[in-house]
C-alpha cells in the first residue's frame, strides 16, 4: 500500500489568459488559458472534430444549430460543477440556457487549470494589471503543464476556473459576435444587444442567431480584457438554473468509470487483494483451488497485491476468495489503534509546551498564559476515516503495441496518465485516458494507486481488463483520512476573555492554515505541529485538515466559553470584532435556530463556526438525548460563499457536506488490529441512514461577489463540533474523542 507520489500542483487558482478565436464551417471556438504556440492541430480533432470545424484554444464553441458547448476542464463527481461552469460562461455570453451543452475537456495535456495553480502558489499575482496578465498567465500555464495540473479538488472549480476563465471566455465571445454583427450591419456595436443567443439591432429591427455570425466573429481581434457583468446584470448567475447532468443520471444513460467497455473487444475482469498491512508484500500464496474455477483466465502475484482475471467480475472475486496467502513482516511496530495514539501522545509529550514546529505565533502566548486568571486544557482525538464513495475504485485498461488506453474516474486525469506511463515504461503521449463522470470522489480519486494497479494487470495480460475493487478492499486497503491527537491550553482573564491560546497536534497536511481560527481575535496565540508517524497511507479527505481541526478548535472554544461562564454564542461573538462577515454568518445561524429560546426536555443545541476554502459556515445542531443516545433533530446552516452562482446547487452541497460530516462524527472510525484495518463494509463502517438524518435548513449570505468561496467541502467541518457541543448542552457530557456513538454504546 505504498503511496504513489503526488503532483506538487495538486492544489488550486485565478484568471485565464485569453488567446484567439477562429472558426470554419460555422463553429466558433473561443480560447482561454492559452499558452505559447498553436494547439489547433492537437485539439481540433478531439473537441471540434465535426465536419467543417476548426479549433484554436477553446473553452466554448457555437455550432450551426446555435448550440453553445462549454468545454470544462474539471471532473463531474456529483457536485454539479459542469453545469455551474457552463452557467457562468453562458451568462456572460447571453446564451439561451436551453441551447447550452457541456463537454468534458480531454485529458491529453492541452487543457489544464492554471488559475488553480496560480492561486495556490502566488495569490499575490491574482490582481495583476491587465498589461501584465499575459506574462503571469503564460508562466503559470507552463507550470501547470509541467505539473500535470488538470485537477478537481479544494472546492476550487467555480471560484477559480469559473470566475476567471469561463466568465472571461463567455464575455470575450459575446464581444466578438457583437463586433461581427456591427460590421455586417454597418451600425455601432454599442447599439447591438444580445439575449438568448440572439443578436439584435432595435433601431433597424434586425436580429440574427449567434450561429449566423460565428464565422465572422472568429475573424475579430480577440478582446484581452472583456468587460464582465456586475451582479445587477446577471441573468443566469445567481439563479437555480437546472443542471445539465441530471437527466442522464435519472434515465441511466450516464456513463461512469465502472460502466466502461472497450469498443469491439471481449472484456475480462480483475478482482484484487492488496497486502493487509502497509509495508508488507506477498511472501507466498496457494492458488491451487482457484486455478480450476470457472472462467478464470490468469492468477497474478504482483508482490504488493494478488489479482485474478476472469470472464466476469463475480468469477474473479470468487476465485480470489479461494486463494490463501502469507505476507512478509511489517517494519512498523504499530499494531493497534492504541499503538497509533500512543505514538501521537509521545510526540506531543516530547514537544511539551514549546517544542515542535510553530506554524502560528501571535503576541506572547506563554507570558499571557502565566498571567491568566484561569487556565484550561483539553485533548482531542480524531480517528482514521475511509472515503467510501458509492462507486468503488476501478479502472479499465488495454495495454498493447506500446500503447495504453485507460477508462477511469479520476480527479487528476493528467497525473493519472503520467503515473500509468511511468509504471508501464511508456511516454505520456502513448497513454490515452478516457475520463467519464465519477461516482463520488471526496479526495480519494486524487490518488493514482488504483490506476497503477490496473495498468500493471493490463501489461501482464495484454488484453482489455476491467479491474474493480470490492467494497471490502476499498474499506480495508485504500488510503485514509489521517488520525490525529491535539492538545490545547487556554488562558482567561478576570473578565472571562480568552487572552492566551496554545495548541499542538501531530498531522498537518492541507490547507496549511486549517489549524488556525484566524477570524477569532485572540491576542496571544501559539500553534505548533509535532510530527508523528502515520501507520496507514494518507489521502486527502473531503475538507482535508479542516475535517479534524474544526472539531478540535470549535470544541475547545466551546469549553472556553463554559469555563468563562458565558453563552457559547455570545462568547464567540465577543471574539469576532474584527470579522464582520463571520459575525453576520454566526448571527444568522443562531437566529435560524432560535438560539436562546428553551429547548424540549433532553434536547440541546450546539454551535460551530468555520471558514474553509473561502466560504464561511456556521451550523447549529439540535440533538435529542432522551433515549440516552444522541439522535439528530435539526441542523441550521448559514453560509457566506461570497456569491452563490447557483443557490440550489450550493444548498445541495451544504446539505451533502453536513450529512457527510455527521456520518463521520457519529460513526466514522477505521481501527487497527494486528496492523490491519478491522472494518470491511457498511455493516461495520456505518453511514448515516435516511431515518437518522435531521431536518436541514440552509440560508445563504452573498457577502462579497468579487471573492467567491467553494461549496463542495465547507459544509462538513462545523458538523462534528456543533454536534459534540449539542451533546454537552443536552447531557453535560463533553466528548473529546470521535466517533460519538462509541461513547453511548
Amino acid at each position: 500500500m505504498a503511496k504513489a507520489p503526488r503532483s506538487r500542483a495538486a492544489k488550486w487558482t485565478r484568471r485565464g489568459f485569453i488567446g484567439a478565436g477562429v472558426l470554419a464551417g460555422g463553429a466558433l471556438l473561443i480560447g482561454v488559458g492559452v499558452r505559447p504556440g498553436n494547439p489547433v492541430d492537437r485539439l481540433g480533432p478531439v473537441v471540434a472534430g465535426g465536419e467543417g470545424e476548426q479549433l484554436i484554444n477553446s473553452w466554448l464553441k457555437i455550432d450551426t444549430d446555435n448550440i453553445v458547448t462549454a468545454i470544462v476542464p474539471h471532473c463531474e463527481m456529483g457536485q454539479g460543477v459542469h453545469s455551474v461552469l457552463a452557467q457562468m460562461l453562458a451568462d456572460e455570453l447571453d446564451a439561451d440556457w436551453s441551447l447550452v451543452k457541456v463537454m468534458q475537456a480531454p485529458a491529453d495535456g492541452n487543457y489544464v487549470v492554471p488559475d488553480a495553480i496560480r492561486g495556490f502558489m502566488a495569490p499575490g499575482t491574482l490582481d495583476a494589471p491587465d498589461w501584465l496578465e499575459p506574462t503571469w498567465n503564460g508562466l503559470f500555464t507552463k507550470i501547470c503543464e509541467l505539473a500535470d495540473g488538470m485537477i478537481t479538488g479544494g472546492s476550487s472549480s467555480v471560484r477559480t476556473t469559473g470566475q476567471h476563465t469561463m466568465r472571461i471566455a463567455g464575455a470575450a465571445a459575446r464581444e466578438m459576435l457583437v463586433g461581427a454583427a456591427a460590421k455586417a450591419w454597418g451600425v455601432p456595436a454599442s447599439e447591438i444587444t444580445t439575449a438568448n443567443s440572439v443578436l439584435s439591432h432595435k433601431p433597424s429591427g434586425r436580429s440574427a442567431p449567434y450561429a449566423q455570425f460565428a464565422a465572422a466573429a472568429a475573424e475579430q481581434d480577440m478582446p484581452q480584457t472583456p468587460v464582465l457583468k456586475a451582479p445587477k446584470d446577471y441573468r443566469l448567475m445567481g439563479t437555480d438554473a437546472p443542471r445539465t447532468d441530471i437527466p442522464a443520471k435519472v434515465d441511466g444513460t450516464a456513463s461512469f468509470g465502472i460502466d466502461a467497455v472497450v469498443p469491439g473487444q471481449t472484456m475480462s475482469y480483475a478482482a484484487v487483494r492488496r497486502v493487509p498491512v502497509p509495508g508488507t508484500r506477498v511472501a507466498k500464496m496457494d492458488a491451487g483451488a482457484a486455478k480450476g474455477m470457472p472462467g478464470v483466465l490468469q492468477i497474478l502475484n504482483m508482490g504488493d497485491f494478488i489479482a485474478v482475471v476472469a470472464d466476469s467480475y463475480w468469477q474473479a472475486q470468487q476465485a480470489l476468495n479461494a486463494i490463501s496467502a502469507e505476507y512478509t513482516r511489517p517494519e512498523s511496530t504499530i499494531r493497534s489503534s492504541a499503538d497509533q495514539f500512543a505514538r501521537f501522545a509521545a510526540a506531543l509529550d516530547e514537544a511539551g509546551e514549546s517544542g515542535g514546529k510553530e506554524v502560528v505565533a501571535r503576541g506572547d502566548a506563554k507570558a499571557a498564559m502565566g498571567g491568566a486568571a484561569k487556565r484550561i486544557s483539553a485533548e482531542y482525538q480524531a480517528p482514521y476515516l475511509a472515503h467510501a464513495p458509492m462507486e468503488p475504485m476501478n479502472a479499465t485498461v488495454w495495454v498493447r503495441d506500446g500503447k495504453c488506453d485507460i477508462w477511469t474516474g479520476t480527479q487528476v486525469p493528467l497525473f493519472a496518465r503520467s503515473a500509468a506511463a511511468k509504471a508501464l515504461g511508456l511516454s505520456a503521449e502513448d497513454v490515452t485516458l478516457h475520463h467519464p463522470i465519477l461516482g463520488g470522489g471526496f479526495g480519494r480519486r486524487l490518488e493514482t494507486d488504483y490506476v497503477i494497479m490496473a495498468v500493471r494487470i493490463g501489461q501482464a495480460t495484454g488484453y482489455p481488463v476491467k479491474m474493480i475493487w470490492s467494497r471490502e478492499e476499498d474499506t480495508q486497503k485504500g488510503l485514509f483520512r489521517c488520525a490525529d491527537l491535539s492538545r490545547f491550553a487556554g488562558g482567561l482573564d478576570a473578565q472571562g476573555r480568552l487572552v492566551a491560546y496554545s495548541n499542538v497536534f501531530t498531522q498537518r497536511h492541507d490547507p496549511g492554515d486549517a489549524c488556525d481560527c484566524a477570524f477569532y481575535d485572540i491576542p496571544n496565540k501559539s500553534i505548533r505541529v509535532a510530527e508523528a508517524e502515520l501507520h496507514l497511507p494518507f489521502a486527502a479527505f473531503r475538507s482535508v485538515d479542516h475535517s479534524q481541526q474544526a472539531f478540535f478548535i470549535e470544541s475547545f472554544i466551546d469549553e472556553a466559553a463554559h469555563a468563562a461562564g458565558r453563552d457559547p454564542l455570545e462568547f464567540r461573538l465577543g471574539l469576532l470584532g474584527k470579522a464582520p462577515r463571520h459575525k453576520a454568518v454566526l448571527e444568522k445561524a443562531a437566529a435560524m435556530a432560535g438560539w436562546g429560546t428553551p429547548t424540549a426536555a433532553g434536547h440541546g443545541r450546539g454551535i460551530a463556526l468555520i471558514e474553509s476554502f473561502g466560504t464561511i459556515v456556521a451550523e447549529v445542531i439540535e440533538v435529542d438525548m432522551t433515549s440516552g443516545k444522541p439522535r439528530l433533530a435539526n441542523v441550521w446552516c448559514a453560509a457566506d460563499p461570497g456569491y452563490a452562482m447557483n443557490p440550489d446547487g450550493f444548498r445541495n452541497q451544504m446539505e451533502g457536506g453536513i450529512v457527510f460530516g455527521l456520518t463521520a462524527a457519529l460513526y466514522g472510525e477505521i481501527s487497527l488490529k494486528d496492523g490491519a484495518v478491522e472494518q470491511s463494509n457498511f455493516h461495520d463502517y456505518r453511514m448515516l441512514r435516511m431515518d437518522e438524518c435531521p431536518s436541514i435548513a440552509v440560508e445563504i449570505i452573498n457577502g462579497n461577489h468579487e471573492k467567491l468561496g467553494g461549496a463542495g467541502e465547507p459544509g462538513l467541518p462545523p458538523a462534528a463540533p456543533a454536534l459534540a457541543n449539542a451533546v454537552f448542552a443536552a447531557s453535560g457530557q463533553r466528548i473529546r474523542a470521535l466517533p460519538l456513538a462509541k461513547h453511548f454504546a
